[in-house]
């Protein structure tokens, strides 16, 4: 097989032609959404440790194959001036050892970054529909030879957006070994089966699911890619069930259960502490109703994101104190808060600038923009105000009868925390 490319973009082309179909490469397309200088603040943002001797869960670090466990002064720091004043330093720090930096839900650190990714891909939902589950972003830099994982498979069709230096992805449209691995590290038995492509700076570059893949270096010069994946295949209810559960169960995500053997219609025989523990936090989850309601809030997160997790989390309110937990997992710790907004009047006028949703139903319900859901429920009669607003229409909470407008104006100022309002007297 060999790579097809093209010299210009458009998404009934690509959908017709590529998707899940076959790799493909745009040159110089014109539809890079990631511009370098904030790929490198975001990079700063989504690398910063929990504590110094600690690398975040979200990234990875390696000095030639070498997994790095502590930060040391390998991180991209606001210092650095920019990913040339960052590949300075490192190149200084490492007397010219090759490394990888690995940053995982990039867009999440980056409002700019996820907003115009969510552009981007809102043309792909209008032709395949929109994932029922968040796709993911990765930020790729570094001089590392390959990959870190080596040759492998995902579950994901990929985009490879080559934002610095020059990146080569070497590919197969199958397994190339026998073996009963997933990953292969030392791949050179098997490079007469595969083809490449050389990445530019400004090219896309995308390959379906099924395809084995690696990237590798094309010198000792580091090169910066951001890679987009769409959950394609082998989709499990365990990763909607994780998010579910995360922050909820302890010690983690969902509890694993076995068959169900035992005569009264419990699990037969004693088991360990923790997992005893998950199933009775998980009946009392239910007893609750509480399982429905954290579903319905997963749903309206995933729904009024476009497909991505949110930036960040939202400001709280300074009069609206949460009614219940959060109904899903926050989004990604941002190391700038969100500034909290001024204080709405009932005379202050605001316009949408995203889609609101509300959950379903007929009572007081909790409701969700770009991503992020309310911390409470809305009465019926404010909620209204949603459709308003989701028809350009400019309103106030001065226009609810007295005992609402209260209530109004704390849903009114949470949607403009989340970024979803804007003041329609404001340039």
């Amino acid at each position: 097989m060999t790579l097809t490319i093209e010299t210009s973009f458009d998404w009934d082309g690509f959908v017709e032609r590529y998707w899940d179909r076959g790799p493909v490469l745009y040159k110089q397309a014109g539809v890079l959404p990631f511009a370098e200088p904030e790929v490198f603040e975001a990079a700063v943002r989504g690398t910063r440790p929990p504590h110094p001797l600690a690398v975040p869960s979200n990234v990875q670090i390696l000095v030639e194959r070498r997994q790095q466990t502590r930060p040391r002064d390998y991180l991209p720091e606001l210092s650095d001036g920019s990913l040339d004043g960052y590949e300075r330093r490192m190149a200084d720090r490492l007397d010219g050892q090759r490394y990888a930096l690995v940053v995982h839900l990039f867009h999440a650190f980056s409002h700019p970054v996820w907003a115009r990714a969510q552009r981007f891909y809102a043309g792909l939902w209008e032709r395949v529909g929109q994932p029922a589950h968040s796709v993911g972003s990765t930020m790729f830099h570094g001089s590392y030879e390959h990959s870190p994982v080596g040759v492998h498979q995902d579950r994901f069709a990929t985009f490879m957006f080559c934002v610095r230096g020059t990146k080569r992805m070497r590919f197969w449209d199958g397994c190339p070994w026998s073996d009963p691995v997933h990953t292969v590290l030392d791949y050179q038995p098997y490079l007469d089966s595969s083809f490449v492509a050389e990445v530019e700076p400004g090219d896309l570059l995308y390959w379906p699911s099924q395809f084995y893949h690696v990237g590798e270096s094309t010198g000792a010069a580091p090169a910066t890619s951001v890679n987009v994946g769409v959950p394609r295949r082998e989709h499990r209810p365990y990763y909607e069930i994780k998010d579910l559960f995360r922050g909820t169960v302890p010690a983690a995500s969902a509890p694993l259960f076995t068959r169900d053997d035992g005569a009264d219609g419990r699990l037969a025989g004693e088991l360990p502490t923790a997992l005893a523990d998950a199933v009775d936090a998980f009946e009392e989850l239910l007893g609750r109703d509480r399982f429905a309601e954290r579903a319905t809030g997963l749903a309206l997160r995933v729904r009024t994101g476009g497909g991505f997790w949110p930036t960040q989390p939202p400001t709280q309110p300074p009069t609206q104190p949460p009614t219940h937990p959060p109904a899903v997992p926050p989004a990604v710790p941002s190391a700038q808060p969100p500034a909290q907004p001024p204080p709405l009047d009932d005379g202050t006028p605001v316009r949408a600038c995203a889609p609101l949703l509300a959950a379903p139903g007929d009572g007081a319900r909790a409701y969700a923009a770009n991503g992020n859901l309310s911390c409470g429920v809305a009465a019926p009669e404010v909620l209204a105000m949603l459709d308003r607003l989701n028809a350009g229409e400019v309103v106030r909470a001065g226009e609810l009868p007295a005992p609402l407008r209260a209530q109004a104006r704390r849903m009114l100022q949470e949607l403009e925390s989340f970024r979803a309002l804007t003041r329609a007297d404001a340039h």
